[in-house]
């Protein structure tokens, strides 16, 4: 499914090919609720990294984030006029990018369910808004991106 996302300032302009377009999960990480905000959560989406198109790219700022100390591998980008999550990339797995729902302009499926992650770091603040199909994980989840998907009959060719 052909996405198009943006910053907020519009400096930054993206199309990406998504085989996992639907917002489901909502990761709770110290990460994601500092560089992303909004409800305490983030959640992305699942790409094909060679699909990339960028129009803006002189505005876009990558951050490692550190994960036990450590600086991650994963690279998250953001406008540097606005502050916009943009996407998330890892060389780990190269062939995939991870957009942010909150940068999509598209009009992104309606999950059936949601999946909670990392619960183990949510903040005390922040309300799980949990539904009875929901599931909820204090760690990471049990299946992957592609396969949720996949389970869901929601897989795209990307």
């Amino acid at each position: 499914m052909q996405l198009k996302g943006s910053c907020h300032c519009g400096a930054v302009k993206f199309e990406v090919k998504a085989y996992g377009p639907v917002p489901y999960m909502r990761c709770y990480c110290s990460i994601c609720r500092k560089t992303a905000g909004g409800g305490g959560f983030a959640i992305n989406l699942g790409a094909n990294a060679k699909s990339l198109k960028v129009r803006g790219k002189k505005a876009i700022t990558r951050f490692h984030a550190k994960i036990d100390g450590k600086k991650s591998q994963g690279e998250r980008s953001f406008c540097s006029n606005c502050g916009s999550a943009l996407w998330v990339w890892d060389p780990r797995w190269p062939e995939l990018i991870h957009p942010f729902a909150s940068a999509i302009d598209s009009q992104l499926p309606k999950a059936p369910e949601h999946v909670h992650i990392l619960l183990d770091s949510k903040a005390d603040w922040v309300p799980v808004d949990a539904k009875a199909r929901d599931r909820k994980f204090d760690e990471y989840p049990d299946q992957s991106l592609e396969d949720w998907h996949r389970v869901h009959g929601l897989l795209k060719k990307a």
